[in-house]
């Protein structure tokens, strides 16, 4: 049975390694996090124990079996289950009623993910997400990276368009023009500011973090591409 260790660190359990289930436990594990994993495949799950030793082979996900693995002990819980609807919901429905402090639960379709909320939990769509995060890269070649958040919030990763080098923050004053906020610069050698000051001035190669809407970032393409003002 997991109990979590006297350190700071974030524990966080996962139900399900499927690619899903096991490229989020891969990253976290990375991330230094505590973990416990769960599948009912052994392979899966002995696959996992190079990266921890609280890795269990659960046939049913029932509440008293959840229990006996030590889980809700977590600070945070991730169901990773999406294709098998009716397990995803009573696993999620089991998670949050042993009074774990976050569970998120993966979702195949708005009708999986009302369902979640509706239980508790925070709904992802991985699917759906990726698609909207390669879409927006295709969008233009300056987009490096897109994350959805929320439906009104978005993070991207930005390259510098050629027509902002030499000016400064307040000058392109993105926030009033597109409604978005810049939160961090990523300089040519790598190096990270991360207060950046109206007065700064954008020097070729640089990279932006940028905070808004989706219509703020489909202004701030055109923008770039001098199709905007």
């Amino acid at each position: 049975m997991f109990k979590k260790s006297k350190n700071d660190k974030t524990t966080y359990g996962i139900v399900g390694l499927g690619r899903f289930g096991q490229a989020l436990a891969m990253e976290l594990y990375h991330s230094d996090a505590e973990l416990l994993v769960i599948d009912r495949d052994e392979e899966k799950v002995r696959e996992l124990r190079e990266i921890t030793e609280n890795a269990f082979v659960v046939k049913t996900l029932d509440k008293k079996t959840l229990e006996e693995t030590g889980i809700q002990n977590c600070d945070v819980a991730v169901v990773c289950i999406g294709e098998h609807m009716d397990t995803s919901i009573l696993t999620t429905l089991n998670l949050v009623s042993l009074g774990i402090p976050l569970v998120v639960s993966k979702a195949t379709s708005s009708e999986h993910g009302i369902i979640l909320s509706k239980l508790g939990a925070e709904v992802v769509y991985p699917e759906r997400d990726m698609a909207i995060r390669l879409a927006h890269r295709l969008e233009t070649s300056r987009m490096l990276d897109f994350v959805q958040l929320s439906e009104k919030l978005n993070i991207t990763k930005f390259l510098l368009p050629k027509k902002a080098v030499g000016r400064t923050v307040l000058d392109i004053n993105l926030r009033s023009r597109l409604g978005l906020n810049i939160i961090a610069i990523e300089k040519s050698n790598k190096s990270l500011i991360n207060n950046v000051a109206p007065d700064y001035v954008f020097e070729e190669g640089d990279i932006l973090y940028l905070a808004g809407d989706r219509d703020g970032l489909n202004k701030l393409t055109l923008w770039a591409e001098d199709k905007a003002d």
